[in-house]
């Protein structure tokens, strides 16, 4: 009998299907040995040397391999093809090897053990599976000690790094290698956004009309040469006395530019592509991601068989296999002919240390379309993996040709009143010349866009001529604030992090989800990162104290460091003695230098119900919480909680607080929970409903009333003068229903007025939302009347 060792259950299933009676797959669940947990484990004066341990949870499933070892014909390794994989097949032969100690020792090299191999594979499927048994290797220790030397080093910093932020700040803190620049990343947006100065500017639209009464908008790019484009008008004062000037402007088309423009595929996904891929479109935590995709690759059952459906989910690289390429190919051509067929496509990753021989995370069949495993799959799993289908398939199709055209739009002042803009001009009795751009585009081949669609919509512009005379019907100025550049969310945190050639493949995931497991970092109501209190304590002590933990390029180094071992060009023990010994010495330098932070506790006017003492607000490992003053007599403590300040509608003794589900969903329930469990899922404003008096609540299209048997809705609509458009969040509201897309104008008009206007107007998608009280919508439907609401 041939023993297979893999890691999981699921692959183990997946993997008896193709082999014979000849072979038995075991699951080794994971790692068989480790680093212990009370110990730092390493013997820092003896090479670093790690002092593995066998897991308590571990050495049943050990003892069972080492049984089924010893009476196995031949032993292969099928664990996963990275460098965590190999180091577990390491492990397991290191345990279960029943040779003596002699024959070990004389029989070092891999090579000569001939009933020990070790095969990989990037997908499991039968072809897969059977050219892997057929081309079998040796494990190789270069990888091995490329991993090894990843757990030293994050061993060394995290138990040494520690206890001195237990001594400095709290005990139960802890630091990371990777972790901490993570953390120094969020800490300083988050800085950046606090020290941030909104500064005020004003964009100018026209409205125009060609000759044949076809209305469009331009934007307002110029004056005189002068660029205006980017945030240069600076006051409703200025903006006023231009569009003064231009109500009796003559205006014209300049020039009209028509070219075609393709727009190509994107590459296939690799981990961190479909980390953000899958938090953008189907809000997956990086976490949830890995986990899912881990099911994919490991194999779902499916009309009774476990089906591997797609590649190795751990890479950095972009390369699909001949073989592949090939089926998609023929696959494109079947099912939309030969224009969607011209030829494969290859792409080279951009992100640092890619190992390009691995390849993109790719379904392991284009013919196992996401349609025929509808309803197969659980819901989830399904959407990741419609997701992976699209992005591989469209990568191998031709571009998108769209016509673009871009018409320049020259207005000539009649009565210039420009004092307050620096011009040669302003103010000497010359007219003004005024530059408006509008810009339009058609799909003319959807190309790869017929499997990866887009949200971008048609801009259609009326058929214009050269120095072709036009209709001003309106101007509009907008006042703008710059905004501070946004929290990281998961997907732009992975982002920055691969940009900077922080971490590996492996490690996105788990670098998001420790910090946050530390409560160094938690997540806003938009789910997006921000650092805790305890969060910026720790970051500010390591940065301080210890900068080139945190350094990026420092970090960068060690991972190229790091594959440079696993190819064999350094070796593992001088890279981590080059790091450690300024560093130990450093760290001692520290413990005498750098003095505690003292905590700060507050007094509160709540008494405590156990003992009747003052409740304090104090500072520990997860942040601020409440507890008696009468500590240690008395141990009472509470969470503190964050009010909103709007009473609860249903007891009336209450406070809405922010609260967060098991999940970490926020939501809002009263403070005088069990006894009252009024909750809601939206923020209250505070406001009442005018026509229930039930709470107002907020989301992204508007204010609502919480009562859903009310319907009183206040829309964030559009405040252009006639506009009849939605930005794209509240026109959802409208896509997601049976009528159509949802249009509305700000003024109070009759339904034949809009009908009418509609029938000969584009869409203007608009930007420049706000609040209206009194909101008239008509659906873009010609059957149902215009709506109005209040």
């Amino acid at each position: 009998m041939k023993l297979v060792i893999v890691e999981s259950p699921t692959k183990a299933r997946t993997i008896q299907q193709f082999l014979g009676k000849d072979y038995e797959i075991v699951p080794s669940f994971g790692h068989v040995r480790d680093l212990p947990r009370s110990t730092i484990g390493i013997d820092l004066e003896n090479n670093f040397t790690p002092k593995y341990v066998i897991p308590r949870a571990s050495q049943k499933r050990v003892n069972a391999l080492k049984k089924q070892a010893r009476g196995a014909e031949e032993i292969i390794l099928a664990t996963d093809e990275d460098r965590e994989g190999e180091a577990i097949a390491w492990h397991i032969v290191e345990l279960i090897n029943t040779r003596t100690k002699k024959e070990i020792e004389k029989a070092p090299n891999e090579e000569k053990r001939t009933d020990l191999k070790r095969i990989v594979f990037h997908e499991i499927t039968r072809d897969a599976i059977e050219q892997a048994l057929a081309t079998p290797r040796y494990i190789d220790m270069k990888l091995v000690d490329a991993q090894q030397a990843r757990r030293v080093l994050d061993r060394i910093v995290g138990y040494q790094l520690s206890p001195f932020l237990w001594q400095k700040i709290s005990r139960g803190l802890s630091a990371g290698r990777v972790q901490s620049v993570a953390l120094r990343l969020i800490v300083e947006r988050e800085r950046e956004r606090e020290g941030f100065k909104p500064e005020e500017y004003w964009t100018i639209e026209a409205e125009l009309a060609s000759t044949k009464d076809e209305h469009f908008t331009a934007r307002l790019i110029s004056r005189n040469g002068e660029d205006l484009s980017k945030n240069k008008i600076e006051n409703d004062k200025t903006a006023s006395e231009i569009k003064e000037e231009l109500s009796s402007a003559s205006w014209k088309v300049d020039t009209i530019t028509k070219k075609e423009r393709n727009l190509n595929p994107l590459m296939p996904f690799r981990t961190s592509t479909m980390q953000q891929e899958a938090w953008s479109k189907l809000r997956f935590s990086a976490k949830q991601t890995m986990v899912l995709a881990q099911q994919l690759y490991e194999g779902i059952e499916i009309e009774g068989e476990s089906v591997g459906l797609i590649t190795y989910m751990r890479t950095d690289s972009a390369n699909l296999s001949q073989e592949f390429l090939a089926s998609a190919q023929k696959f494109i051509n079947e099912k939309w002919g030969e224009k969607y067929a011209q030829g494969v496509r290859t792409f080279k990753s951009k992100s640092k240390g890619a190992q390009e021989a691995h390849e993109a995370i790719r379904p392991t069949s284009p013919y196992r379309t996401p349609e025929t495993l509808k309803g197969k799959l659980e819901p989830k799993v399904w959407k990741l993996y419609d997701m992976i289908w699209r992005r591989t398939v469209s990568s191998q199709m031709p571009p998108a040709v769209f016509d673009t055209v871009g018409v320049d739009i020259s207005a000539l002042g009649q009565t210039p009143s420009m004092s307050s803009i620096n011009s040669p001009q302003a103010g000497s009795g010359q007219a003004n010349n005024f530059l408006f751009r509008s810009n339009g585009s058609t799909l003319k081949f959807d190309g790869f866009l017929k499997v990866w669609p887009t949200n971008k919509e048609d801009e259609f512009l009326p058929e214009l001529t050269k120095d072709e005379k036009l209709k001003h019907v309106d101007t509009v100025t907008e006042q703008h604030f710059t905004e501070p550049p946004p929290r990281y969310n998961e997907a732009s945190l992975i982002k920055i992090l691969e940009e900077n050639g922080i971490g590996r493949p492996s490690t996105y995931a788990p670098i998001i989800s420790t910090i946050q497991g530390r409560n160094y970092v938690e997540k806003d109501e938009n789910r997006r990162l921000q650092p805790t209190e305890i969060g910026l304590m720790v970051n500010d002590i390591i940065v301080a104290n210890f900068p080139e933990i945190v350094d990026i390029k420092f970090t960068a180094t060690m991972e190229e460091d790091l594959d440079k071992i696993a190819s064999g060009e350094m070796e593992w023990v001088p890279v981590i003695k080059e790091f450690y010994d300024p560093f130990a010495k450093h760290l001692a330098e520290k413990y005498e230098t750098v003095e505690k932070k003292e905590l700060i506790t507050e007094t509160t006017d709540e008494v405590c119900e156990k003992c009747g003492k003052p409740m304090a607000i104090k500072f520990g490992r997860f942040g601020k919480f409440m507890a008696c003053s009468g500590f240690p007599d008395c141990r009472n403590t509470k969470t503190l909680k964050k009010g909103l300040g709007v009473p609860c509608p249903s007891c009336g003794k209450g406070e809405i607080i922010e609260r967060k589900s098991k999940r970490g969903r926020f939501f809002y329930g009263c403070s005088n929970y069990p006894n009252c469990t009024f909750a809601l899922w939206e923020k209250p404003t505070g406001e009442k409903c005018p026509t229930c008096n039930s709470l107002v609540v907020q989301n992204k299209q508007g204010k609502r009333c919480s009562n859903k048997e009310c319907g009183w809705k206040r829309l964030l609509m559009c405040r252009k003068t006639g506009c009849l458009s939605v930005n794209s969040p509240s026109q959802n509201l409208g896509s997601n229903n049976t009528f159509g897309n949802l249009f509305a104008t700000s003024t109070s008009v009759s339904s034949d007025v809009i009908q009418d206007k509609l029938s000969f107007q584009k869409k203007m998608v608009c930007k420049n939302l706000i609040f209206y009280d009194e909101v008239f919508v008509l659906f873009n439907n010609p059957n149902l009347p215009a709506i109005g609401r209040k």
